[in-house]
């Protein structure tokens, strides 16, 4: 099988990536629920095939075939599995998993876009405090505040005023998401796997009235 797993454990999260070179999708449907079948042969681009497939392989090593559900925010769950978060990004799937508490996951491959497109989704505080000119570091913002939409668990979110970063470490952010009426706190944690940015939120959210 053209698959290579990879399962990183830090503090309360597990993350599980699936790495995956170019594979006929068809070929591997003994590895999805029925359910998921239907579902695969509405999708007509074959590298949306394959990241469906790859993600369910990957469910498949971690759960056997307990289906993957979606709330009403579009977010995953398996029943009974504790909180879970899915990500993927050209050739790798992933999946986040922590049985205390919600969890996002984001994975952005690096690229120019984040740094040509930074106004869009940084507030002025962070286009002051955070280094605008690096690829990586604008690829990493994009990718935080992904997870904090994922965590979120609401729509029309506007990436600059309501999702904020605040830099602890070259690793490990602060991520404010800001409400109506409350604002809701929690520690991001961000690595690099070849040319890949991984991040994910490394605790609980926080609530400030």
């Amino acid at each position: 099988m053209p698959f290579t797993q990879e399962n990183i454990q830090f503090k309360n999260i597990e993350v599980h990536l699936m790495y995956f070179k170019t594979f006929i999708p068809i070929d591997y449907l003994d590895q999805l629920t029925e359910q998921e079948k239907e579902r695969f042969f509405s999708f007509t681009n074959i590298n949306r095939q394959r990241e469906f497939v790859a993600t369910r392989i990957l469910r498949h090593r971690l759960f056997g075939f307990q289906h993957i559900h979606y709330d009403s925010n579009g977010a995953p769950f398996i029943e009974n599995e504790g909180f879970i978060s899915i990500s993927h990004a050209p050739g790798v799937v992933g999946i986040a998993l922590s049985k205390k508490f919600k969890v996002g996951l984001d994975i952005e491959l690096k690229r120019n876009k984040a740094k040509k497109l930074f106004t869009k989704f940084l507030s002025e505080k962070e286009i002051l405090e955070l280094d605008i000119a690096s690829e990586d570091e604008m690829t990493t913002a994009w990718c935080l505040k992904e997870v904090l939409y994922k965590l979120a668990g609401r729509k029309k979110i506007i990436f600059k005023t309501d999702l904020l970063l605040q830099k602890k470490s070259l690793d490990c952010y602060t991520g404010t998401i800001v409400n109506l009426d409350e604002k809701i706190h929690v520690e991001l944690s961000t690595f690099v796997r070849h040319d890949l940015i991984i991040c994910f939120n490394t605790d609980s959210c926080k609530t400030e009235k």
